[in-house]
């Protein structure tokens, strides 16, 4: 697990990164840039538990991608969840809140993701740990509004103008973030270095 400093504002973006692309990188630059973030911990997850393991690179290779990728050196490159035999979001929350007292977190995720959010193994605890940040992905802009998580949680939303404040807020709090979109998607680039 990557070290902060009490007082830091952190920004958590996990995912499969099979493969990691730059979409990614875009949506962890907008993300450190939008939550005025002192770290981004780019969390390199040993799989998803709701895909398919079949088509997924070895995590060491998807971590050493991950990492030529993530230029920005506020972003720190970890697989930790695989050490601790972590497997679900809640968990690595949970586990992220306990070893850090006095860092302030905030949970990022694509767009994309919310749509199926409430799919999540205990996705009410992980609003309810730290404050989310959904980083606009394309064709995701308008259906976030009609997920479950958005409409359950509506009360928590904060302006957009808020942002940099997000991490310093209590949960649940969650915002929308505009801004530049990247159409590329790992599912997308796993078919064509197939064909």
């Amino acid at each position: 697990m990557p070290h902060a400093e009490k007082g830091l504002a952190v920004g958590l973006f996990g995912g499969s990164f099979n493969p990691p692309h730059a979409g990614h990188a875009l949506v962890a630059e907008i993300a450190l840039r939008r939550l005025a973030l002192d770290q981004l911990w780019w969390m390199v997850t040993p799989g998803n538990p709701l895909k398919s393991a079949r088509e997924l690179a070895p995590l060491v290779e998807r971590l050493q991608l991950s990492e030529k990728i993530a230029r920005n050196p506020k972003i720190k490159v970890t697989a930790f969840e695989a050490a601790h035999n972590v497997r679900y979001t809640a968990d690595t929350l949970a586990l992220v809140k306990a070893r850090n007292p006095g860092v302030d977190f905030v949970w990022i995720m694509g767009a994309d993701s919310l749509r199926d959010f409430h799919h999540w193994q205990r996705w009410r605890e992980i609003v309810l740990t730290f404050p989310i940040a959904v980083i606009d992905r394309p064709g995701a802009t308008l259906s976030f509004l009609s997920s479950v998580v958005a409409k359950t949680f509506d009360y928590a939303r904060i302006d957009e103008g808020d942002a940099p404040l997000l991490a310093r807020m209590k949960a649940p709090a969650w915002t929308f973030i505009h801004g530049p979109r990247s159409s590329l998607s790992s599912t997308a680039i796993r078919k064509m270095t197939k064909g």
